[in-house]
């Protein structure tokens, strides 16, 4: 017997709860995102593996998707069904052991005993399929960060093992970036000072990495390449901090009135939301958003504390009111940071 931790990843989740409704889609690029309309705002929330073969991926603009892949299939946003099928997959993976930490909608580190971790994974994709429909690729490591990098590798619908035994093999020669945690910004100040591949910071000074990087960061940079995880398994759900809700506008705004209604809706909206979890608003923050993509935000506190909706619009109008007027606005959201 021994313990593992399993990342289990949906793969291509949003496109994949799509193709369940639409199977005569398959082996087709699709694309989902706003109202499935190319020719107006938004981005790709989800891209099947077909349609990222053009290098379109989520958050690529709807209308620079279209461009590479003109031949794709694009299809609205149905936030009800993804969350329906989450709910459903967490389910699933929560009646094979509660040691369970919930990393995003499609996504969940389990931490369990076995005699045989292969199997076991196997046992969880045949499980989610079963009662989803869908397909999860399932990593398999002593901590989470072997175990998250394990289900990359066993993309698509796959099982992979990633562990001390085989991590120089495996993860040596890949970029930086490769290791969970490490983006591009941080790779290319990395390689001003001669750091290319996971090796290369696996033999870094410690001292020069936390003098660059910090006393916190670099540590954890020299921990990551080697594959270490000192964060334990949060099994709980984690606190809510903040509900928000916002709007892009298909062109520039620049009504006053109009925007000042469309803050009113969103905070209501928001009130709502807080109101039926019962929780309670402690700041109001409008977020901004000006062409070409400018963003800025104001928050308003709460005393005391609420979820009451004149409230919490008022708060709102107040933010809202402490930016410069008459500029065109692309995109306005609200936000209500809670107790905790």
């Amino acid at each position: 017997m021994e313990h593992v931790v399993l990342h289990v990843d949906l793969d291509q989740f949003i496109v994949a709860v799509e193709l369940l409704r639409r199977p005569e889609l398959r082996g087709r690029p699709v694309l989902v995102g706003g109202t499935g309309d190319p020719t107006r705002r938004g981005v790709v929330a989800g891209a099947s593996y077909e349609a990222r073969t053009f290098g379109v991926h989520s958050g690529t603009p709807l209308r620079t998707a279209v461009a590479r892949c003109p031949e794709a299939v694009f299809l609205p946003l149905d936030h009800d069904a993804y969350l329906a099928a989450s709910a459903e997959f967490m389910a699933v993976l929560r009646e094979i052991t509660g040691m369970l930490e919930v990393a995003g909608w499609d996504e969940a580190f389990l931490l369990v005993g076995t005699e045989d971790a292969e199997r076991t994974a196997r046992f969880v994709q045949g499980a989610v399929r079963e009662r989803t429909g869908l397909a999860c690729s399932v990593g398999i490591g002593d901590n989470r960060v072997r175990a998250k990098l394990a289900s990359g590798l066993a993309k698509p619908a796959g099982v992979f093992r990633l562990d001390g035994t085989n991590w120089t093999a495996v993860m040596a020669g890949r970029p930086p970036e490769a290791l969970w945690g490490i983006g591009g910004r941080t790779a290319a100040r990395l390689a001003t000072f001669g750091v290319h591949t996971v090796r290369d910071l696996a033999e870094a000074d410690a001292a020069t990495l936390a003098g660059e990087f910090g006393p916190r960061t670099g540590p954890r940079l020299l921990g990551l390449a080697h594959g270490q995880d000192p964060t334990p398994m949060r099994v709980k759900p984690p606190r809510v901090r903040s509900h928000g809700r916002e709007v892009t506008f298909q062109q520039d705004l620049s009504d006053p009135g109009a925007l000042r209604s469309e803050v009113c809706r969103l905070a209501r909206q928001v009130s709502a939301e807080l109101a039926e979890e019962g929780l309670l608003a402690r700041r109001v923050v409008v977020k901004v958003r000006r062409a070409p993509f400018a963003t800025h935000t104001h928050g308003v506190p709460l005393v005391p504390s609420t979820w009451d909706a004149a409230a919490i619009e008022g708060a709102a109008l107040a933010a809202f009111n402490a930016f410069e007027p008459g500029r065109p606005v692309r995109l306005v959201g609200v936000r209500a940071e809670v107790d905790g």
